[in-house]
């Protein structure tokens, strides 16, 4: 990302804007885009509280309102557990390819798919996931963990789709993304499997013929 100063930032599904505020306070402009009322009340709340300034679109990123009227940025940021919410990743790569200016970048740092499949395997000899599992399915919403038992009862449920890391690098190259570079994380209990990754990508004034004509 290198100095943040002056630089126009948007961080899609940005949540309670932690990463946002972070960048607000190093010099950058940071506008957030998601869908929960509540994370947009947080995090305007502690933009006021450190005294920076931060732009907070509550809405479904997929709609976003007037979008064209955002302008172009310099880095589109996405992190932590967001490509699952997504049964089509062009529709949400496309984003990002709109939101970038000339030569601007995106960085995205999320769960490993491999963790995915092997996440369920303590004390097991063998993983019991499927990585190449591609079904819908129910879970719980990102907090619950953070919650007593008693009070997750309460809470709706969410659908989510694993993507392998095949599909989502060829979805943001289909998008036009030059991928610059895809680091993997090992996981702090076993470093011989990978936890995270951060892929980063850059936006160039080209168009790229299809794979397949």
């Amino acid at each position: 990302m290198g100095d943040p100063t002056g630089k126009r930032i948007i961080n899609l599904l940005g949540s309670h804007g932690r990463k946002a505020i972070s960048l607000a306070l190093l010099g950058a402009d940071v506008t957030v885009v998601d869908i929960s009322e509540e994370n947009r009340l947080y995090a305007m709340q502690t933009a006021a509280a450190a005294g920076v300034e931060l732009d907070y679109i509550c809405s479904d990123v997929l709609n976003i309102p007037n979008e064209e009227t955002l302008g172009e940025f310099d880095i589109v940021l996405m992190e932590f557990g967001i490509l699952h919410y997504f049964t089509d990743l062009s529709s949400i790569f496309s984003v990002v390819r709109r939101s970038l200016g000339k030569n601007g970048r995106f960085i995205l740092t999320d769960f490993h798919p491999f963790a995915r499949a092997w996440m369920n395997t303590y004390n097991l000899k063998q993983p019991s996931g499927d990585y190449f599992d591609d079904s819908i399915k129910e879970g719980e919403v990102a907090f619950a963990k953070l919650l007593p038992e008693e009070e997750r009862s309460d809470l709706g449920k969410v659908l989510g789709r694993g993507w392998t890391v095949g599909e989502i690098i060829t979805a943001i190259g289909t998008e036009g993304l030059f991928i610059r570079t895809f680091e993997e994380i090992p996981s702090s209990t076993d470093p011989r499997f990978p936890e995270f990754y951060t892929l980063i990508a850059d936006k160039f004034d080209m168009e790229l013929s299809p794979l397949h004509p």
